[in-house]
């Protein structure tokens, strides 16, 4: 017979969380159950997702069905977990929330948890689904963590959640593969207060864990140290996309700079994952690496980063990328790249020494770091820049790094007056400056048959960073530098007699070379490098100003040593004075390419040599060429 219970002052009836466990409850109190099974001797019934015991048939009358809802007193608690209901009817009644009262666990410290059941709160940040359980990645203070959610093979569970919701996940953690998740009890999506109080909590924990590390430059040199506080802003948006497990794509010059560039903000961000992600995949899921052949985002390039994306995006769960562009990324040629990716929610990041076009770029970047916007030039190379960005990152590499600026000086051969101390830093660590130059040529060399590959472990092997193996490294490296001189050797030798030479009105030295008809194709050194190796060696020869045109059906490359040179300025007046040329191109103030339409060659050719004839000569600018720009 159902119990009536005394109303004479309000009864309390208890209506409980579905988190709420036995250490919620106690005999004697009332509260709201639903039927969750019908038997011959009683009604099973629920008041949580863990909270459940048996009405017995004989303490009540009439009849219910699975999902009626009803008031129950609790009248047992039997030693072996069980719990014995009675169905009451109450007159009048006041309804408490219970909530369970648990410790949140935190993402990033779940190793001594293993078999035990934790709770968690924070964001999801990717929805991967894959031939079993729907995997949630979640992120909190602490770290991120897949949590495994099973409701059939290959069917999403709780499809109601989405990327960016805040959940609150019941479960326990195991190891699969030699890494951590948890398998899902329940999994709720918070709304309202309790999601604001999460997402307020994880936005002050991201900016602290964001916040990059104060560092000493390697070297004394306040024109590179003024750049600091905009290479901390960038440190701190790499960090805080990391936290946000939001993928990260590095677009690089396909040079030795570019790579001096970009394996230290690799290797440091990587090591940073590693530290914020249980996921032993993260790495691979969240950092890509490619490099550019030309020195600006071309558009097959951004064509195929944003395919890859879309595609991530859609096959697993993940946001869209941040793209990081390092030693290109500043010049007006990368602006059709970038409206291209305006149309999605991918954030652009430069940092290069290209001579720039702020005004036709920053609209389209969230940050540019570049020496010519601080009265510098291209002397502060984008390696020697990125050195300084990964120990902001990553401090620990630092040991790892020290003589990776005097490479990227190097290889763009920087005259800077820092040279000599980034050399004594690297001779240092034992790197001697003949060995410093025989990495650049290695690098160099790699990169033209890498083509459109990063080459990752080969790369990290030469330059001698995130490599295990030092003697790999010295042998692989004299190797890689004495076959690079010698296939160099054997195009100057089929060159150097087709070089054509004139006197210009300035007494500037003006030398030319059809490279498409007067040196090897498809093969080491490219027309870019062949230009250059001709041009140091006129400079030598003639220790006076020399300027370098090695030029094809459809291209030049531009080489100048003590002659005041504005490349960027000349193909932009080209284009504008010779109609139906084509004219394109860019590149640092003396050293730089162009392209324009085949019939059009010879009027752009003329038009240039006119124009390089009126510049100035400039002592102090002589021996300062960019030498190894790859222009193919």
């Amino acid at each position: 017979m159902t119990s009536t219970a005394d109303s004479g002052e309000e009864t309390v009836v208890y209506d409980l969380d579905p988190d709420c466990t036995l250490e919620d409850v106690a005999e004697g109190n009332y509260y709201h159950a639903t039927v969750n099974g019908v038997v011959d001797y009683g009604v099973f019934v629920d008041l949580s997702d863990s909270v459940s015991g048996l009405a017995h048939e004989s303490n009540y009358e009439g009849s219910y069905e699975v999902g009626d809802d009803l008031v129950v007193e609790l009248t047992e608690i039997r030693e072996n977990g069980d719990l014995s209901f009675d169905p009451v009817e109450l007159e009048e009644y006041e309804t408490v929330e219970v909530g369970h009262d648990y410790d949140i666990a935190d993402a990033g410290e779940l190793g001594d948890e293993i078999g035990e059941t934790v709770h968690l709160e924070g964001e999801v940040v990717q929805i991967k689904q894959t031939g079993g359980p729907t995997i949630f990645h979640v992120s909190d203070e602490t770290g991120v963590i897949p949590c495994a959610a099973f409701e059939e093979a290959g069917v999403r569970a709780y499809p109601e959640v989405e990327i960016d919701d805040v959940i609150r996940v019941t479960g326990t953690v195991e190891e699969r593969d030699n890494a951590l998740q948890v398998e899902v009890d329940t999994l709720d999506v918070l709304t309202d207060g309790d999601a604001d109080d999460v997402r307020e909590r994880l936005e002050a924990a991201f900016e602290e864990r964001a916040e990059p590390h104060d560092t000493e430059p390697l070297v004394e040199w306040p024109a590179l140290t003024q750049m600091f506080p905009d290479l901390k802003e960038v440190a701190a948006q790499l960090r805080r996309t990391v936290l946000e497990s939001r993928p990260i794509r590095v677009r690089h010059h396909a040079d030795g700079d570019g790579m001096c560039a970009s394996i230290p903000v690799q290797y440091a961000l990587e090591q940073f994952i590693e530290d914020t992600h249980q996921d032993p995949e993260a790495k691979r899921h969240l950092f890509k690496r490619l490099p550019s052949k030309a020195p600006f985002y071309e558009m097959e390039d951004v064509t195929r980063d944003l395919n890859f994306a879309l595609e991530d995006q859609a096959r697993h769960g993940q946001k869209l990328p941040l793209l990081l562009m390092l030693d290109n990324g500043s010049t007006a040629e990368d602006v059709p790249a970038y409206q291209n990716l305006a149309h999605y929610d991918i954030p652009i990041v430069v940092v290069d020494h290209h001579h720039p076009d702020p005004d036709a770029v920053e609209p389209y970047v969230d940050a540019h770091v570049n020496p010519y916007l601080y009265d510098e030039d291209y002397r502060i190379t984008t390696g020697m820049m990125c050195v300084e960005l990964a120990r902001m990152i990553w401090p620990p590499i630092t040991e790892e790094l020290r003589h990776v600026p005097a490479v990227a000086g190097l290889c763009d051969r920087s005259k800077a007056d820092a040279m000599t101390d980034y050399v004594e830093l690297a001779e240092d660590e034992g790197y001697e400056e003949s060995t410093l130059r025989a990495i650049g040529e290695a690098l160099d060399y790699e990169a033209h048959w890498l083509k459109y590959d990063a080459g990752r472990n080969l790369i990290n092997d030469v330059l001698n960073v995130g490599s295990d193996d030092e003697q790999r490294h010295r042998e692989l490296v004299s190797f890689l530098a004495d076959t690079a001189e010698s296939e160099v050797e054997d195009q100057l030798d089929a060159a150097m007699p087709h070089v054509e030479h004139e006197r210009l009105d300035s007494e500037a030295n003006l030398y030319r070379i059809d490279v498409e008809n007067h040196a090897h194709r498809f093969t080491y050194p490219a027309p870019g490098k062949t230009t250059g190796e001709i041009h140091d060696r006129k400079v030598q020869e003639t220790g006076e100003p020399v300027i370098t045109i090695g030029y094809g059906p459809d291209f030049a490359v531009l080489r100048s040593d003590g002659v005041r040179l504005d490349i960027p300025e000349m193909v932009s007046e080209l284009n504008e004075e010779i109609v139906g040329g084509g004219v394109s191109g860019g590149g640092h103030l003396v050293v730089g390419s162009i392209k324009f339409v085949p019939g059009m060659r010879e009027e752009v050719l003329d038009a240039l040599v006119e124009k390089m004839a009126d510049a100035e000569i400039d002592e102090e600018l002589q021996s300062t060429t960019v030498g190894h720009e790859q222009d193919d």
